[in-house]
């Protein structure tokens, strides 16, 4: 993945916590390993292993000193192909520029969602969460959260193999946990939230698909501020690595992994097959139309 060199990069769209601390613990006594926790909620949007937070709260002191330190280090293209939190930035600004227009072009509005990055835990409108959930998008407050430790440990304790690719698939299929907010697709789960054929199963594979649908215009959406695409090269490698990151998070890899046994009537999220098939399905098509995974 390339970025333009000269690209301008949109840093209001992402609100730097690191180091900041984010409020009381709040999930159940004791340390809890990423992989039991990512079994219930990786990439979702389930507020039921979040503790109380008051959503009215202040932001945390220090928060604006270190968006600005964020601001400052990532201006471009050129230091989204160095940085790593340059990076997701690029990522969230490419993502958030194809949504926009295809809503547009639907008749829609898009209203745009922060991505916060925060350490070890973070206070939301959802409650307080710990890095221990993985990335998340909370429909209360609009806001996508990652800790990019979770990159890491993406690779050591789940078998992805990594790279800028795989984490930018990560962050696309957030954004379409934004989208089905928007477009209402959120409320379709309601209490079916478990098992192979779940609404909530339904809804994790229709975001996979709306990030392969984001990949495929990757490289074709126009920056406002140029005209020109943010991402300037997608490589066959890159797909792959998206696909492997997709396959590495199927609830029967983790199940496995963790268990050495998987039971699809707890399963959440989806198989590994599932999952790599709609991202591809998106890619292929560019067309979120076929995203239909409830029909």
């Amino acid at each position: 993945m390339q970025f333009d060199d000269d690209a301008e990069l949109d840093t209001a769209q992402v609100q730097d916590r690191r180091g900041v601390p984010g409020g009381g613990l709040a999930i159940g006594g004791g340390a809890v390993g990423i992989l039991g926790l990512i079994v219930a909620l990786l990439f979702g949007v389930d507020p039921g292993l979040f503790g109380a937070a008051d959503p009215t709260a202040a932001p945390p002191v220090g928060q604006a000193t270190s968006s600005a330190q964020l601001a400052s280090a990532c201006r471009t293209g050129a230091d989204a192909n160095q940085r790593q939190d340059c990076r997701i930035l690029a990522v969230v600004n490419s993502v958030q520029g194809y949504w926009q227009g295809d809503l547009a072009a639907r008749g829609r509005s898009y209203a745009p969602a922060t991505t916060v990055l925060f350490t070890d835990r973070v206070a939301t409108a959802c409650g307080t969460a710990t890095s221990a959930v993985g990335p998340f998008y909370c429909p209360g407050d609009r806001k996508a959260y990652f800790d990019l430790g979770f990159f890491d440990d993406m690779s050591r304790q789940l078998g992805a193999q990594g790279g800028p690719f795989a984490e930018a698939y990560v962050v696309a299929h957030e954004y379409g946990h934004h989208v089905q907010n928007l477009l209402g697709t959120t409320g379709r789960v309601g209490a079916d939230r478990q098992g192979a054929d779940s609404a909530s199963v339904k809804l994790e594979l229709q975001a996979d698909c709306y990030a392969g649908v984001w990949a495929h215009h990757a490289t074709t959406t126009p920056q406002a501020s140029t005209g020109r695409p943010l991402i300037t090269r997608l490589t066959d490698r890159d797909i792959a690595l998206a696909l492997d990151a997709a396959e590495s998070v199927g609830d029967d890899r983790i199940q496995q992994r963790a268990t050495g046994r998987s039971n699809p009537e707890t399963w959440t999220h989806g198989s590994s097959a599932q999952r790599s098939q709609w991202f591809t399905t998106g890619y292929r098509t560019g067309d979120p139309a076929k995203c239909d995974t409830f029909g």
